[in-house]
């Protein structure tokens, strides 16, 4: 299939695998792009750009296939040495950064001038319009249903989707709700040029997290997902579980007076005890709507190969066959 998305970033299948704190590894990132589509290693989960620069080296001996890095610019206080992780990204020779959190502009000009493109995650159609202006390649367009972080606007992608075709030059991908081939249909159809996978991923023999992580997901229907820190204006999307239920207890009790150092025991540092330990209430941890649509654990070639069977079918078989009438 091919689509400006293919066309850009030089794959197979218009399909990209999200950044995933503790889960976008190398071996994620080069069975996703083996498969042929866009696997992402994900930055800040390395600790160091020496270590981001081993994992890209690390990728790279898995697959020969064009794979990018997620880079998400965090408002701390402590900033991470982002000048030493785009040098990390530049010197081994990946092309395809995807940027989340704060504007990127000031990290646009080293990127481009070496040949990386650079597709940036937004909420809502008034970010990508900014990701746009500032010249940005193409947007991840999330949805409400997304894992993670969806923003403040609440805007579904059934709605969402068509304001920014309406609105964009340069392409998109639909990210939040994707999980098969009618995803993937509805997607290009709502005006998108692919889609952007998160949690369909997590639920992969490939994925580098423990196998109670894999089977909550299965597990879990779409009713399943809760969200926190909206008191804080820095909404999440996160599996149920019981450090959920004490995180927005604590959200209730002190109402307007939540600080972050309130649920930091729920939120911080959780990750590498969930996806590495499999403690599964450790804390909050990001997951979409979609695993109300995940019942299996493929490999990801398994998983790639049956969406794009399903959405050839879709269009060839039943829209044809409804267009033809």
């Amino acid at each position: 299939m091919k689509t400006q998305i293919t066309e850009l970033f030089g794959i197979e299948h218009p399909i990209i695998q999200g950044g995933m704190h503790f889960v976008g590894l190398a071996e994620l990132a080069a069975a996703v792009s083996n498969a042929g589509g866009l696997g992402i290693i994900t930055g800040l989960t390395q600790r160091t750009p020496e270590l981001l620069a081993q994992e890209i080296h690390r990728c790279r001996e898995m697959t020969d296939k064009p794979f990018g890095v997620n880079l998400t610019f965090l408002p701390t206080v402590t900033s991470p040495d982002y000048p030493g992780y785009i040098r990390a990204i530049i010197e081994g020779g990946v092309k395809v950064v995807e940027t989340a959190g704060n504007n990127p502009q000031k990290w646009l000009p080293g990127l481009h001038d070496a040949g990386v493109k650079v597709i940036h995650k937004c909420t809502s159609v008034r970010h990508s319009l900014k990701a746009e202006a500032i010249g940005c390649d193409a947007v991840s367009v999330d949805g409400f249903e997304c894992g993670g972080h969806p923003g403040e606007d609440d805007i579904p992608n059934f709605i969402l989707l068509p304001r920014a075709a309406d609105e964009l030059k340069i392409p998109f991908v639909a990210s939040g709700g994707m999980a098969d081939g009618r995803s993937l249909v509805a997607a290009l159809a709502l005006g998108a040029q692919g889609i952007n996978m998160g949690t369909r991923f997590i639920a992969t023999k490939e994925a580098p997290v423990h196998e109670k992580v894999k089977q909550a997901i299965v597990a879990a229907s779409e009713l399943d997902t809760r969200l926190v820190m909206r008191p804080l204006r820095n909404t999440e999307r996160v599996l149920h579980n019981a450090a959920v239920d004490r995180l927005l207890q604590k959200e209730r009790t002190l109402g307007a007076n939540l600080k972050f150092e309130d649920i930091i025991d729920e939120v911080a540092g959780v990750y590498p005890r969930i996806m590495q330990n499999g403690d599964m209430d450790a804390g909050a941890w990001s997951c979409g709507m979609v695993a109300g649509l995940i019942h299996d654990v493929p490999t990801v070639k398994e998983l790639i190969d049956r969406i794009m069977q399903q959405a050839h079918a879709i269009i060839t078989q039943r829209l044809a066959g409804m267009a033809g009438g």
